[in-house]
């Protein structure tokens, strides 16, 4: 038990030093980091599926989508309206398609289903995570990167998981989802919340770019959607009959229950902020 805490701690130190330095180091190191955690967290997705013998999912043309979606979307956040640059993804969502036309496997509709599974929750997620990194300067029309916004998606992830599963395991008492996830409780969830209120409240005096209300809705909106994330994975892991889904990062798991969370809040958050520039 020692040593799979200290191997928790220390994967748990690099895990978080590299993803802050990557995210703070600039444009460049963010898109390589996020590029190969997207092909990492696919190809986990791929490898769980096409294991249960009854999906063949075209790992290597998934990967590649997901990897050249979250290009894309970088690309458009550092030279917006360029949309053309999504037709290659086109033609590589469109080969997945017609692939299966000359494969004459057992059950096509899983592959594809699949397969589109992989870009819309995986390649998707994180891709949208540029949306949250470049902003426009009204000024001078010039984009511009700002690690701020994704960062804080981590911070607030982090927070809320380290707060409800301390709330939980010293208050814990009404189960939140029994049937899929024993453990949590409604307890450790508010006290996630309550978490997450304070450190929104610490980002507004250093960020004012929200207000504090604004910061305080960001943090509840990643309390909420990625409680939802983490359930679904959950369900996903229950469903095949795993207890991780990997052992690439010791002590802590795979990709999957490593970001499981990430990849319904960054969608959740870009609607949220999306609405508030509305208002």
């Amino acid at each position: 038990m020692k040593n799979n805490f200290l191997q928790r701690t220390i994967t748990g130190v690099i895990f978080v030093a590299v993803l802050v330095g990557c995210i703070l180091g600039g444009p460049i190191s963010f898109t390589i980091l996020f590029c190969v955690i997207s092909a990492l967290t696919i190809n986990e997705f791929g490898t769980l599926v096409n294991a249960t013998g009854q999906v063949q999912m075209n790992k290597s043309i998934t990967i590649l989508a997901g990897v050249f979606l979250f290009l894309c979307f970088g690309y458009i956040g550092v030279v917006p309206g360029s949309n053309e640059i999504f037709i290659p993804y086109l033609f590589l969502i469109l080969y997945l398609f017609i692939s299966e036309l000359y494969k004459q496997q057992k059950d096509p509709i899983n592959n594809w289903a699949y397969s589109m599974m992989s870009q819309l929750y995986i390649g998707l997620s994180f891709a949208l995570l540029n949306l949250l990194a470049y902003h426009n300067s009204a000024a001078t029309s010039v984009s511009q990167y700002n690690p701020v916004l994704p960062l804080s998606i981590f911070i607030f992830t982090w927070i809320n998981d380290t707060g409800a599963y301390c709330t939980g395991m010293l208050f814990g008492k009404h189960r939140l989802f029994e049937r899929i996830s024993p453990k949590k409780s409604w307890e450790g969830s508010i006290g996630g919340a309550v978490f997450c209120i304070i450190a929104a409240v610490v980002l507004s005096h250093y960020f004012t770019f929200l207000t504090m209300g604004e910061w305080i809705g960001l943090g509840l909106t990643i309390v909420v959607f990625g409680t939802w994330g983490d359930l679904t994975e959950s369900l996903f892991k229950r469903t095949l009959g795993i207890k991780d889904s990997g052992n690439i990062l010791p002590g802590h798991g795979g990709m999957l229950d490593r970001f499981d969370s990430t990849l319904m809040a960054v969608p959740a958050a870009v609607v949220y902020l999306y609405i508030l520039s509305l208002i």
